[in-house]
């Protein structure tokens, strides 16, 4: 989750929130790539999950990665919960249940995205491997119960914690069980906004099942391939999922303003104390709702980029544009998932054939799709045909798009070697998820425990 701000510049009206998304259009050539992924620790000795404090600790690994990297720690309430790079180019923080998050630099190529991710690894392996410490790549925690899973101590979290069970069924899991891997990507105008964003929307399903990679939880097969996407189906629908506005041919910033100031708050952060204001909707703070419960109790820019940071849906909306929807994974899939989508949303020529592919396809298609793949995947039935068809159209234009785009490293390989992981998922024709579910039922014995071994960092 984003490192929360700070910005006291006052709102004076929706204009201001507009303006607000709008300052991300960036010419074409300042066009980013910003990738984040999530790793559960563990204990090598007996596979148990890290706690936040001790010799062999969360808490211990942050101080670590504090020295190697000369990062500035971010604090909460005295105690260390993340780092971030001297320069705002890059962070580390940490998720409800300890999962470790690199927040990537904006970066140009894929190329570097990839050397990014190798590096952080390794330097985590450096400070992890002597205190016990090892990482697991998937969606969703394979072993742990809930009641088993440590607690950071973030102050937001708090406040999460006791609302989450307030407005779905699986909110606690979501924030203390899971991990993906996402990519934050620029747009030129609005209306390159609206592309982008429709475009995700529509294929954020395939990317689910591409990327499916959480068939494990409580010790046991759970019936999904993605347990991690069902999670999603039912956390917050107020402020996650796919949002049916974004279909319209004339959505806009307005659109996504409206929305945003409608959901309900969870904090306000004031000279580093949170308040709970998951009582209120932005559009009531704004109107004074917290004008006497909350010091400096109208808003600010600082709050209106926090609470862009606490909605969830599918596809975010923020200066930039955030694709949600795949699991935690291995090495190879950090640097597919931006691939991915490189491929599809930076090119023009890959983006006019997404578009053609995906414009006829109905809110309520997508929907059905969305709750069919968590269990299905790439074998779910999508427009009279499997999705993994589907997937094997896709996966071409993002090649193409990638192949135009001619960012070679100093081999003189362009981008598309990065899609390989997808385009062995879909000739093959079995996800991950259920690749490990036939280890689970053969060699492994109907044992969780090898997967600490076969899917570590």
């Amino acid at each position: 989750m984003a490192r929360d701000t700070t910005d006291d510049r006052p709102i004076e009206n929706k204009d201001d929130l507009i303006a607000y998304l709008a300052s991300g259009c960036k010419p074409k050539q300042d066009w980013r790539i910003g990738t984040e992924h999530e790793k559960f620790p563990f204990h090598v000795d007996g596979n148990g999950p890290v706690s936040y404090e001790g010799q062999r600790s969360i808490r211990a690994l942050l101080e670590g990665m504090q020295k190697t990297l000369g990062w500035n720690p971010i604090m909460d309430d005295g105690r260390i919960i993340g780092l971030v790079e001297p320069t705002g180019q890059g962070a580390i923080s940490l998720e409800p249940g300890g999962q470790f998050e690199l927040s990537g630099a904006p970066l140009e190529t894929l190329h570097q995205t990839c050397r990014e991710g190798n590096a952080h690894l390794a330097q985590l392996r450096e400070i992890a491997e002597p205190l016990g410490i090892r990482f697991l790549g998937l969606g969703a925690s394979p072993k742990w119960r809930l009641s088993e899973t440590p607690k950071m101590p973030k102050s937001r979290y708090d406040i999460m914690t006791a609302y989450m069970p307030k407005v779905g069924s699986h909110g606690l899991d979501m924030m203390y069980r899971t991990c993906t891997i996402q990519v934050n990507l620029d747009f030129s105008s609005e209306t390159d906004m609206r592309r982008k964003m429709q475009a995700g929307m529509r294929l954020q399903p395939l990317a689910t099942a591409l990327f499916a990679n959480s068939p494990f939880s409580d010790g046991a097969l759970n019936g999904f391939q993605s347990w991690r996407a069902e999670i999603w189906r039912d956390t917050d629908n107020q402020r996650a999922g796919l949002l049916p506005f974004v279909f319209s041919e004339n959505f806009d910033f307005a659109d996504y303003v409206d929305w945003a100031l409608d959901v309900p708050m969870y904090f306000v952060l004031r000279k580093g104390r949170y308040f709970d204001c998951t009582h209120v909707t932005f559009r009531q703070f704004m109107e004074g709702a917290l004008r006497d419960s909350v010091p400096q109790g109208m808003p600010t820019m600082g709050d209106w980029a926090n609470h862009l940071s606490t909605l969830f849906p599918d596809v975010r909306l923020k200066r930039f544009i955030e694709m949600r929807g795949a699991d935690g994974g291995p090495w190879r899939r950090i640097c597919a998932l931006p691939a991915f989508w490189v491929g599809l949303l930076y090119d023009n020529a890959a983006l006019d054939a997404i578009e053609d592919l995906t414009r006829a396809w109905s809110l309520e298609e997508v929907d059905g799709l969305r709750d069919a793949v968590p269990v299905e995947g790439l074998s779910a039935t999508f427009r009279n045909h499997e999705l993994r068809e589907t997937a094997r159209e896709v996966l071409a234009i993002a090649r193409i798009g990638l192949a135009n785009r001619a960012r070679m490293n100093n081999e003189g390989y362009d981008e598309t070697g990065f899609l390989t992981p997808l385009d062995e998922v879909v000739a093959r024709g079995t996800t991950s998820a259920e690749e490990m579910v036939t280890a689970y039922n053969t060699r492994w014995g109907g044992s969780i425990e090898p997967v600490f071994f076969e899917h570590a960092y």
